[in-house]
């Protein structure tokens, strides 16, 4: 019986430590998908503090949807097509520039 009980210890003791190398391994394996978990909170975050801004402050929706109506959709979309353009044009060109180092990486 004595000898039994130490069998036991004995294989919990093996058990434990392979449970604990096994633990290692999976934290250490989930590491990436814990760093695009944290972007995506910072993301659902800002999302959530911009629909509180905004609840807080109806009248730029209601600014907004003025613009729509008066300026037509159309043109509204055409306009951020460009803004948009734009803005990715700048992106690559201040990344090229700093790539030759020419200005410093923001």
């Amino acid at each position: 019986m004595n000898q039994e009980l130490i069998d036991l210890a004995v294989e919990r003791g093996r058990l434990l430590e392979r449970i604990s190398s096994q633990r290692q391994l999976l934290a250490q394996q989930l590491q990436p998908l814990g760093e695009a978990m944290g972007t995506a909170d910072r993301v659902v975050a800002g999302a959530r503090q911009c629909g509180d801004y905004l609840k807080r402050h109806p009248e730029l929706v209601a600014t907004g949807v003025a613009v729509l109506v008066i300026l037509r959709p159309g043109r509204v979309w055409r306009w951020s097509r460009r803004g948009f353009f734009a803005w990715r044009t700048w992106r690559m060109l201040r990344r090229e520039l700093s790539d030759l180092g020419v200005v410093k990486r923001a």
